[in-house]
């Protein structure tokens, strides 16, 4: 059970300003030039971060292509690597609740999901790969007797890693668990809107024994540090969790450069869908509210499309509204609260203005959509809950990556999978219903890399998480993880 007193006792702790982590330091900018750090708890400055530059950018690739040349990480023996990503989840688990705190304080996200989806998902996920570092067999072809194919799995070198900031240490763990263990070397790009509990998972990271140079840290602006790893000749790979507008910038600048190689979720226009057969429609509506209104909306996988059959359109839409007043939203290190702040001014303003698009283009305001908080100096908005949304409507087809549902009746599964499929995006879809034809059917049918079934959310790291269309390329989690960051590289020899 969380304790409140000891979550009162790390906020009110003073946040020291950060600095870069290049090549096994902690250093600071060469500008020295440094970006404030706003809590959307309470618009406070909480602290400082480095607004890296492109020198030192360049500074931390020359770090991680020394440290991969060298092979300090890369030829260590599969055990002793094992052994130090086993120590480092260890360390993230250990100082879990200030790191959740930390986080909290940094990016709003309600207290209770960032010590389970942030703490301890990172870790859990650094064990899952550290786990694979010694059962990753490379492969013997079928070969003619005269000869013998060996097929080697190698490490591809210096990956960049850019991260949001809605889930950091989660979304990092993603990224860093697979790259470091197939032996590449990193350098990660926080979001400037949530830096710090990265900052300090690569510090634990140098505790628990990983070796300087392997994996390096630098914060700041997008167009600035995103930009010169986009365009560095010595990063091998980019994956990147964000917007669709900078995945095509990464693919641009991929081509400018080095031809890299871009791997890419940018999010998504989940489809919900509640047919009238579902078994307890009370559930289905509490774990939809929760499904898009929980972390605030934020949330890539957010369920912000649902559709209802006509029959239990009105009986469903009020489940829901009742489950959503029952949230409690505010202040997110409160251990009560169940959807915390937006993460800043400028999303909360995006939030507020797709809630008036929405009516202004015939979609009836439910429920909310009003922001709230306003004497805390934070970012908070009441829920919107959205009826009679057109598949045409900019709230059914947009982003909004925030607590704003639209609702559509259908009156079959055709015209079910029509609204669902009706999307540029692919990355993730629920469907309640008893039939289990139905729900194989229209697993199938749905254009979309997840699809939940009889709940939503919550798929752990054994499964694959990827989009299809503009939701992007490659996969984060599982084993399937590991191919982003590996090269095949055939031996033919001749016997």
């Amino acid at each position: 059970m969380l304790d409140q007193a000891k979550i009162d006792v790390l906020r009110s702790k003073k946040v020291a300003a950060a600095g870069l982590l290049i090549d096994g330091k902690v250093v600071p900018g060469s500008s020295g030039e440094t970006l404030d750090i706003i809590s959307p708890i309470d618009g406070s400055s909480l602290t400082t971060i480095i607004a890296g530059t492109k020198d030192d950018t360049n500074n931390a690739v020359n770090a991680a292509k020394a440290a991969f040349n060298d092979g300090r990480w890369r030829t260590m023996p599969p055990a002793a690597r094992k052994k130090i990503m086993h120590k480092w989840a260890d360390l993230i688990d250990a100082e879990a609740l200030e790191l959740a705190v930390l986080g909290v304080r940094d990016n709003g996200t309600e207290i209770s999901m960032a010590l389970r989806a942030e703490c301890g998902s990172a870790a859990s996920t650094i064990r899952y790969y550290a786990e694979t570092i010694d059962k990753l067999y490379g492969e013997i072809a079928p070969t003619a007797t005269e000869f013998l194919g060996l097929i080697h799995k190698e490490p591809i070198g210096v990956v960049a890693a850019i991260i949001p900031w809605n889930f950091p240490l989660m979304i990092g763990a993603w990224k860093l668990g697979p790259a470091l263990a197939v032996g590449n070397s990193v350098v990660l790009k926080p979001s400037e809107m949530a830096s710090l509990s990265l900052l300090r998972m690569g510090e634990l990271a140098l505790e628990a024994g990983l070796p300087e140079g392997v994996l390096n840290i630098v914060t700041g602006k997008g167009c600035v540090v995103g930009e010169a790893l986009s365009n560095s000749m010595n990063v091998d790979v980019i994956v990147f969790t964000g917007s669709g507008a900078t995945g095509r910038r990464l693919l641009e600048a991929s081509a400018r450069s080095n031809m890299k190689r871009c791997y890419l979720e940018l999010g998504g226009k989940s489809a919900n869908i509640v047919f009238a057969d579902t078994k307890d429609l009370p559930t289905a509506a509490k774990v939809s509210a929760a499904g898009i209104f929980r972390n605030s909306g934020q949330v890539c996988v957010a369920g912000s499309r649902l559709l209802v059959e006509e029959s239990v359109h009105d009986e469903f839409v009020a489940q829901l509204t009742e489950a959503t007043m029952s949230m409690n939203i505010g202040d997110p290190l409160n251990v009560n609260t169940t959807s915390g702040a937006i993460n800043n001014e400028l999303q909360l303003t995006q939030n507020l203005k797709f809630v008036e698009i929405a009516q202004a283009e015939g979609g009836t305001l439910h429920y909310g959509g009003k922001q709230i908080l306003k004497e805390t100096g934070g970012y908070y908005m009441e829920p919107a809950i959205i009826t009679n949304v057109a598949k045409h409507h900019e709230v059914a087809n947009k982003e909004v990556f925030g607590p704003v549902l639209a609702v559509t009746q259908f009156k079959d599964e055709a015209e079910a999978i029509d609204l669902a499929n009706n999307t540029d995006f692919g990355l993730a879809g629920g469907l309640w219903t008893s039939d289990l034809s139905r729900a194989h059917k229209m697993v199938r049918a749905m254009r979309t890399g997840v699809v939940h079934v009889n709940t939503y959310g919550g798929p752990d790291v054994t499964v694959p998480m990827g989009g299809v269309k503009q939701s992007g390329n490659g996969y984060d989690k599982s084993l399937h993880a590991l191919d982003k960051y590996i090269d095949l590289k055939t031996a033919w020899i001749k016997l």
